[in-house]
């Protein structure tokens, strides 16, 4: 493990905060972008865990974290969030990490804007997904957002409390919220729906696969992903899709190892 220290920083873009988490370290850098409900202090471990050589930095996601909410949720407008996140810091290249739908920013931004992305790590996000109009994150949408005081949105939340209570969080103002809005993450599911395999396969920089034997990746689909992208490499884990949390160690050895091959 590796002693760093984690500064949260914000910056404006368009009358919009976006916050980070700069986990420190010396070298070149990694942007990380997680996945629905989550935010970048996810990403902890893996800066304990991350060699020497390379700072991590990981964004919270428009609408999630101590981010804003935004008025959409769209492809471009995540896009344009990295972009900015890049310019903020003086980035000319950096690599992505992304983890779901963190995972498909990724890739979509490093296919469009090929000269600011060095290499790309796509941490269980498919080519294409929820082509069959099903949305898995639908349930959230029934989830009170804010109350008064922490046990009154506890209660609120009924039997979903064991699953979302300890997200709560208080505000400056005193009263207590879920760190993102159910109905924004209901949109966004919807909205990264669909066939991206041209976006997958348009990026020309080093790429590293992780796909979670119990994830949402199926077999044949990863293969191909392998397969038919020049330059990409896989790695499986015996873990679900939430690889970083749940083989912490093995998840930081395939990063590490891909880092260190650029």
């Amino acid at each position: 493990m590796t002693a760093r220290t984690a500064t949260r920083i914000s910056f404006d873009i368009d009358g919009r905060g976006l916050s980070y988490v700069d986990f420190g370290g010396t070298g070149r850098t990694v942007i990380a972008l997680h996945g629905h409900m989550s935010d970048g202090e996810s990403f902890a471990d893996l800066a304990a865990r991350l060699s020497a050589g390379w700072r991590l930095v990981a964004l919270d996601q428009r609408g999630h974290g101590h981010s804003d909410r935004a008025a959409d949720y769209t492809r471009d407008g995540y896009l344009a969030d990295i972009l900015a996140l890049l310019d903020h810091l003086g980035l000319e290249r950096a690599v992505l990490l992304g983890h779901s739908l963190g995972g498909i920013n990724a890739y979509q931004f490093a296919a469009r804007r090929p000269e600011r992305v060095a290499a790309i790590i796509d941490i269980d996000a498919p080519a294409a997904l929820g082509l069959d109009g099903h949305n898995p994150l639908g349930f959230v949408a029934g989830l009170p957002y804010e109350a008064a005081t922490r046990e009154q949105l506890i209660e609120a939340m009924g039997p979903m409390a064991t699953h979302f209570g300890a997200l709560v969080r208080e505000r400056a103002d005193g009263s207590w919220s879920l760190p993102f809005h159910p109905l924004d993450i209901v949109a966004s599911e919807d909205l990264v729906h669909g066939d991206h395999w041209s976006d997958w396969l348009a990026g020309t920089c080093p790429a590293l696969l992780i796909r979670a034997a119990h994830g949402v990746i199926p077999a044949d689909m990863a293969e191909a992903m392998r397969d038919r992208r020049p330059g990409t490499r896989m790695v499986e884990l015996d873990t679900d899709h939430f690889v970083y949390a749940n083989d912490p160690a093995g998840f930081a050895v395939a990063v590490n190892e891909f880092l260190s091959s650029l």
